[in-house]
């Protein structure tokens, strides 16, 4: 905090934007050989996550249209990962690490990405949940992922709801402005499922628009081929061309825009 002014003027001096920690000893080049050929992130129990794992799939088949996406890196978390089994509860868990992974690799914050344990705990600690909730299978939503990003990072968050899954088409124009603005990755959550949102490919004139999801309740290996070949990160339309919807249309959803700190 005391290099704040030198940096707010070298960030003027440079044209940067001022709400990007850019001028820190952690965003220096790594110009090694296995930086550069990896896209593998080491955890401290020497196990690695995926990173970016949206670079380089198909398009969306959106016609015409104009695509926002996540700004920066992000870590790919799903279930089962690290041995623990999460499967049909934690989803909207891992979607919250894969955005705090974001504001750890944009240098926002070094506060380890929490477990889920962790993540009970600092629900309990604002009083948002019961004690009996730390080691219970509850669902988290939109909210409470909120309460932890402000609690731990002191990050605040915008909440758009839904009515139903076939409105959420009708709030691409304002996903894309958040993508182009904030560049944070958005959870998701309807019914009982939560989803990571990457980005959105929008045409403005016809309404047509995709959104690239990527899915938590992924169970495999980390192998960004069966990821993407099976679907599990890709671009999904609310109906596709067999009239099948992503979206539940008899659920409402909730959607968690994290905003970067504006300083």
């Amino acid at each position: 905090m005391k290099q704040v002014d030198a940096r707010r003027s070298l960030h003027l001096r440079l044209g940067l934007p001022f709400d990007r920690p850019l001028l820190r000893i952690a965003n220096s080049l790594d110009l090694s050989i296995k930086s550069r050929s990896s896209n593998l992130s080491t955890r401290k129990a020497g196990s690695s996550l995926l990173k970016d794992v949206h670079i380089g799939i198909p398009g969306s088949g959106v016609s015409g249209g104009s695509v926002s996406l996540v700004q920066g890196s992000y870590e790919y978390y799903h279930y089962l990962q690290d041995g623990f089994d999460d499967s049909g509860w934690g989803c909207a868990y891992r979607s919250l690490q894969t955005i705090i992974s974001w504001f750890r690799l944009q240098h926002y914050s070094s506060v380890d990405v929490p477990s889920h344990r962790e993540i009970q705990q600092s629900l309990v600690d604002i009083g948002d949940k019961d004690p009996a909730f730390i080691g219970s299978r509850e669902w988290i939503g939109a909210i409470e992922l909120s309460f932890v990003l402000d609690k731990l990072l002191g990050v605040s968050c915008k909440v758009i709801n839904v009515r139903s899954g076939s409105e959420l088409p009708e709030k691409c124009r304002e996903l894309a402005l958040h993508f182009e603005t904030q560049g944070t990755p958005i959870m998701i959550g309807g019914g009982v499922l939560a989803y990571t949102l990457l980005g959105v490919d929008y045409n403005e004139s016809t309404g047509e628009c995709a959104f690239l999801i990527l899915d938590p309740h992924y169970t495999g290996s980390d192998d960004v081929k069966k990821i993407v070949n099976g679907g599990w990160c890709g671009w999904k339309k609310s109906v596709d061309s067999k009239g099948k919807s992503f979206f539940l249309q008899d659920k409402f959803y909730n959607l968690l825009l994290p905003q970067r700190p504006n300083m």
